[in-house]
C-alpha cells in the first residue's frame, strides 16, 4: 500500500465495509506447493470476519484450512498523464487507484456457514443487477442445490490486519484533480472519475 497517509481511505472498518462493498479478492497464500493465488468472492460475517468459498478442486482448496492468507481488494484505477496538469513540466506519470489488503487466516467453514454465504451474497448481489427477478437458493431443486454445495469449499478468514491505499490525486490543486477527471471522463475511464468525483 501506498506510504502516503493522505491516500489512507478512513479506518479498519470503512476499509473492511468497502471491500465488501466490492465482493471480490484475489486471496494468497503460501503453501507447502509453493505461493498459490485464488479469486472469490468474500462476504461479511461478523466484526473483523470474512467468508469465501472456492471450488473444491481449486488447486489451493487443500492448503486453506490454517493458512495465513492476503486478501487483496482492487477498485477502480487507472493511468494518469501529466498532461491533464495544469503545468505538466515538472510531473511525471502515476497511477490512481483504489484497493485495501487484509490479513489474516482461513478456516474451513461447515456447509451451514457455505449455505448462509451463498444466500448472503446472491442477497447483496441480486437486488443490483436483477430487482424484478432476483434469484435465490430456492429456485434449485434439492438434488441439484446437494451438487451444486458439494463442490465447492467455504472458509472463514479472523481479520489481523487491514490497509488500504485511495490514491486519487489528493495531493494534487483542486484545479488539477478537476482536470484530472475531466481526462479520464474524455479517455472513457468512467468508475475511476465517478470515485475522484464522490
Amino acid at each position: 500500500m501506498h506510504p502516503n497517509p493522505v491516500f489512507r481511505p478512513g479506518d479498519d472498518d470503512a476499509m473492511l465495509d468497502w471491500a465488501v462493498s466490492i465482493g471480490f479478492a484475489h486471496i494468497f497464500a503460501v503453501t507447502p506447493a509453493g505461493p498459490m493465488m485464488v479469486h472469490a468472492p468474500i462476504v461479511a460475517t461478523g466484526a473483523r470476519q470474512l467468508r469465501f468459498h472456492v471450488s473444491r478442486a481449486n488447486r489451493v482448496a487443500p492448503h486453506l484450512d490454517g493458512a495465513q492468507v492476503l486478501l487483496s481488494i482492487v477498485g477502480a484505477d487507472g493511468y494518469i498523464t501529466p498532461n491533464w496538469y495544469a503545468n505538466p513540466m515538472p510531473e511525471v506519470p502515476t497511477w490512481n487507484y483504489t484497493a485495501v489488503e487484509i490479513d489474516g487466516i482461513a478456516g474451513v467453514a461447515d456447509e451451514a456457514a457455505l449455505i448462509e454465504q451463498v444466500d448472503i451474497l446472491a442477497a447483496l448481489h441480486e437486488p443490483r443487477i436483477i430487482p424484478e427477478n432476483p434469484w435465490t437458493r430456492d429456485k434449485l431443486d434439492a438434488a441439484r442445490q446437494r451438487a451444486m454445495l458439494r463442490a465447492i469449499v467455504a472458509f472463514d478468514v479472523t481479520v489481523d490486519a487491514v490497509r488500504g491505499t485511495h490514491k486519487l490525486s489528493q495531493n494534487k490543486s483542486a484545479a488539477d484533480r478537476a482536470r484530472v477527471i475531466a481526462g479520464l471522463k474524455r479517455s472513457g475511464n468512467i468508475a475511476l472519475a465517478g470515485v475522484m468525483e464522490a
